[in-house]
């Protein structure tokens, strides 16, 4: 979406108001492809005074993220205000912009990633996947063994189960 800021850039204090709803699929995030549940919708304001232009506004979406244990996808909602500084200089602090058009979508997508949780879990109480054969225990248990060891450290349990007490 993009947005003019050349009425902003002939006075030296003014606001315009934003009101839009973006219609994505999805994003990548950095390590998966995110889709979009509902359309992003954007109530905020554009200003500038005396310096900067200050994007500020509330961000309301629903995406679609994979559980982390159980890879079950879910719904998480995202609401998030937002207040970015925007300038034509290369101040690491503010977001730079070298042209009178600006693309909102870009800074919210950025928002909204930061937003996301690092732990995706559909619950916290999620049981995740049975190790062996892959069962979702959340559905309920398997017939595998209870106790599982990795083959590689066998020889490392068969030395602490013949450990007598004393």
């Amino acid at each position: 979406m993009i947005i003019d800021i050349n009425e902003l850039n002939d006075k030296s204090y003014e606001k315009k108001d934003i009101n839009i709803i973006i219609e994505k699929d999805s994003f990548f995030d950095g390590s998966e492809s995110v889709t979009y549940s509902q359309p992003i919708k954007f109530d905020g304001y554009l200003r500038r005074k005396k310096g900067p232009l200050v994007l500020v506004g509330d961000v309301k979406t629903q995406v679609l993220l994979n559980c982390g244990r159980c890879m079950q996808v879910f719904p998480y909602e995202v609401n998030i205000h937002i207040e970015e500084e925007l300038s034509d200089t290369d101040d690491c602090e503010i977001i730079s912009i070298n042209t009178d058009n600006i693309d909102i979508y870009e800074i919210i997508e950025n928002c909204i990633i930061l937003e996301l949780p690092v732990k995706r879990l559909c619950k916290d109480d999620c049981k995740g996947l049975c190790q062996t054969c892959g069962k979702d225990l959340n559905h309920g248990q398997c017939s595998c063994a209870d106790f599982y060891v990795d083959p590689r450290l066998e020889k490392l349990t068969q030395m602490f189960s013949n450990h007598k007490e004393v």
